[in-house]
Formats: structure tokens, sequence, C-alpha cells
């Protein structure tokens, strides 16, 4: 089976990607069976690189996982993280005990990987995941954190007979192409990075879908830890409260902006619980939480040539991945929040993938009534800008079509009235191009 892939926009200094496309095409054929062959040539690095927080789920799987490896940092761990997909440079989805690899031992370890493969068929994906879990094999860590490409039951990263911890994050539709169409079959396929006997920390979800994870853990005689019944996490005079079985934390407001990022903080504070290491402290959890760092998801955008269009005018500039229901409802309490500090108006940029939902996203929106710039990227599978118009306005909601990220935000800023809070959202491609205009506003 074949899935026709997000396009890659390749920069100018990454000729990685380029080599790695070339070689293993975007298939996907449901099925773990490549990966672990490869895995077993190189010597099965999966099983040697340290103990493995496993983070499946539809939305606030890079938060979570941010919140993961900022916790065990401050904890003095030696972390790992491998996360998809990258925003600017290949590299990005490779994070060694701290670093994003370097291009020299990157390159090294690609060429033992491609010896091991010795041709035979694997997926860009697949390979990415070996690539990843060789190079964190070479210096084991503390604490390993995966992030589950798509899906879960079938994905490259599961792997793992015994994860330290699983996690699910709030399931949804997304990816219905390869996941759905129901949400019961959505939350099938997370569901499946679950392991017997190992702890699984589940986070809020509908009805259905847990109904579905429940059934699956009770199979496996996998223990659940469910949010909003075994533990919670909230808000509390602007705080971030998480009640566990045993304690109660009161910790700082998340790093991350947005009243979902209490539920994404919590839940990873709960899956460090469950991973029990004597280390980290709750000083260690409080600095984690306060100082995770995650590129665009409602990033301020300070740097670049957009910042400086927008700094004149006195407006401010964000970023976010933000691209289906689930998420632009996230986004909408967001902006609601963000608005309400001063009054002034919210405006959208918009850039999305033609498979997304487009009118569920905006549908969102609608309430909060921002002036919507749609415009297209650099992917043959980016939606027609007059089409996100067209869903905008379905959702009575004011929309432009733009030529471009640069003219959409000279449009924004020229309208009259008070500096406007911007927002570019859409695709992590979309907003890996914005990132990728320059050097300053790379993640590091």
């Amino acid at each position: 089976m074949t899935d026709k892939p997000d396009y890659d926009a390749l920069r100018a200094s990454d000729t990685t990607i380029a080599r790695l496309r070339a070689l293993h095409p975007p298939m996907i054929d449901l099925s773990t069976g490549r990966v672990k062959r490869l895995l077993a040539a190189l010597g099965d690095p999966h099983l040697k690189m340290g103990p493995v927080i496993h983070v499946a789920g539809t939305n606030g799987k890079g938060s979570t996982c941010a919140y993961l490896r900022a916790i065990g940092e401050a904890a003095g761990l030696k972390v790992h993280v491998t996360a998809s997909p990258h925003l600017v440079r290949f590299a990005e989805r490779i994070r060694i005990a701290g670093r994003i690899i370097g291009e020299d031992e990157l390159a090294v370890r690609i060429d033992e990987v491609e010896a091991a493969n010795a041709g035979q068929p694997i997926s860009f994906f697949e390979i990415t995941q070996a690539l990843a879990f060789h190079a964190f094999a070479q210096d084991p860590g503390d604490l390993v954190v995966v992030e589950v490409g798509l899906g879960g039951r079938f994905d490259g990263t599961n792997v793992f007979d015994a994860p330290a911890v699983t996690v699910i994050t709030p399931v949804d539709y997304d990816h219905l192409e390869m996941l759905g169409p129901e949400l019961s079959k959505i939350a099938w396929e997370k569901a499946g990075i679950m392991r017997p006997g190992r702890p699984a920390v589940v986070a809020r979800q509908m009805d259905e879908a847990f109904e579905v994870i429940e059934r699956e853990a009770a199979a496996l005689g996998a223990p659940v830890t469910l949010m909003g019944r075994d533990f919670d996490a909230y808000e509390q005079h602007g705080r971030l409260v998480v009640q566990l079985a045993d304690r109660l934390l009161d910790l700082p407001a998340p790093a991350l902006f947005g009243g979902h990022q209490f539920a994404n903080a919590g839940l990873a504070v709960a899956a460090i619980g469950a991973f029990a290491d004597p280390r980290i402290d709750e000083i260690a959890i409080a600095r984690g939480i306060a100082g995770a760092v995650w590129p665009g998801r409602f990033q301020p955008l300070t740097k670049g040539p957009l910042a400086d269009i927008a700094r004149p005018r006195g407006s401010d500039l964000w970023l976010d991945g933000a691209h289906n229901p689930h998420a632009g409802a996230a986004l909408a309490e967001s902006l609601a929040r963000l608005s309400a500090r001063d009054g002034r108006p919210v405006v959208l940029i918009v850039g999305m993938l033609g498979r997304k939902d487009a009118a569920g996203f905006f549908r969102h929106l609608g309430p909060l009534g921002p002036r919507v710039f749609t415009t297209s990227f650099e992917s043959p599978n980016a939606t027609l800008p007059e089409d996100l118009a067209a869903a905008a306005r379905a959702a009575g909601l004011d929309a432009i079509v733009a030529d471009g990220v640069t003219a959409a935000l000279t449009q924004a800023l020229a309208a009259p009235g008070p500096a406007p809070h911007v927002m570019i959202c859409g695709s992590l491609h979309f907003v890996g191009d914005v990132l990728a205009m320059s050097p300053e506003t790379w993640p590091t």
C-alpha cells in the first residue's frame, strides 16, 4: 500500500533528505516487518538505547514529548528524542542528549544503516527510525522519548516489546485516508503501542475512543492510568495543578501557550510518575514544565524577515501547526485568550495540505471572527488558496487569497485599526517553510 506523502521542500544545505527520499520511497505496508529486519541487521539498537516512553495520539504528541524531554533534562538525565516531521532540517528528527545530531555523525550513521539494509525494501520513515535508534545506541540514554509518526500499531516506531511507559494523547479525526474513517478504528491504531504489563498513561478521550483503548489494554494486561479518572490536571490561579493518585503537585504554568497545554503538560507529568526514576523530583518537574520548547506550536516569531515586517506596525507574530478540527478548537481557545488580554483583533494566515479537513478547522474559528488570508506553499499537495478561502467563508469568516505568506502579512498589517495579533498556521510543512526563511528562526 502506498501513501501520497507530504512533500519536503529541500533546503539548500540539506542533502540528507534528498538522498534518503531518492533511495527509499514513502510507502506504508501496514507492517513493522521491514523495520524490524533492519534493526536486527544493526544488532537490535532499539534494545540497547535506554528506557523508552512511547507516545501516540492525534494531537498533543509533540508538546507532550517536549515536556517529557524538558523534565528529564531538568533532572540531569541524558535524554534522547526522535520526533517527526522535521520543520527545516532533517537532523531535527534525531536529538541526542539535548542536541540535534551533528551533520558529520549523521553522515556516518546513514552509511552504517544503508550498509546494514543491503538494498532491501524499506520506507523513508522506517529507515529514519532505524537511523535514530542506531544513533541512540552508540551512547545509551537515561530516557528515550519516541514519538509515533502515523497511527501507532503499524508505525515504524512500534518495535518495543517492553517500553517503560506508553502514552496516548487525545485521539481525534486525522489522516482518515490511512487510519479511518471511524474514530474507533483510529483509536485501535493508537492503542497498538500498548504492551502487556507496561503502564499506559492516557489523556482524556471521547467515549468511543476510550472504549477501544480500554478494551485493548484489558486484552493485553496493560494497566491504564486515565486523565479525569485516575489523575487530573487543570489550571488554577494561572498555575498547573496535577492531582496524582498519591500526591498533589502545584506547578508553574506550562511554557507553551494555550489552555490545552495544561492538559498536555499534566499528561507528561503523569507519564513521568509512571516512569518512576528517583532522580526526577518535583523541582525538576516544575523546571521542565516551565522551560519546555517546541518549535512551530504557538511559537512567537520574533526574528526573521516576517518579524521585521510586523514589528514597526506593533503587531505580534505567532506560528502554529494546527491543521485539523481538534487542533482548530485548541487554537481558537488560545487565540481568544490572546485577544482578551488587550482587545486587539486576530488575523490568520493559513496554508494547508489538500487532504486536511479545512472546513472542520475553520468551523471552530468562526465564533472568534478573525480575518483570514489564505496562501499556498511549496508542495504539490497544498490546498489551493482559493479553496481554503471558500472553506473559511463557509464558516462565516472574511477570507482573502494572498500570493505568499509575505504578501499576506503585508496586506494584513495595511488594514486600519489596532495592530492585530497575527497567527500563521496550518500544515507543519507550511510552518517549516516559514521558519526556513531565515537561519535565525531555524529550530536548534
